[in-house]
């Protein structure tokens, strides 16, 4: 299986795909159930430890960890296991 982040690079690079039909739900202290997400059109880079969105405030980096499911047009194509005690 494929990682988050080597997921995501497969998406923006892989002609066959549309970065814009990606989801990305990850861990956000402070949000509404500590859960927030982006879409391909708000995902500014793809660096080697995290990714960077826009947000409200500016840019935002999220570390791949904190990623808990990645959607391409709108079915589940990555979800990480249990993260009880996260």
């Amino acid at each position: 299986m494929l990682t988050s982040h080597a997921l995501l690079l497969k998406y923006r690079h892989d002609p066959r795909f549309s970065f814009t039909d990606v989801g990305i739900w990850y861990i956000d202290r402070g949000a509404p159930g500590d859960r927030s997400w982006a879409y391909g059109a708000g995902i500014l880079a793809l660096e080697s430890q995290y990714f960077e969105i826009e947000s409200g405030s500016g840019t935002k980096c999220i570390p791949y960890h904190r990623i808990r499911r990645i959607t391409y047009a709108g079915g589940v194509a990555w979800e990480k296991g249990d993260d009880a005690g996260e």
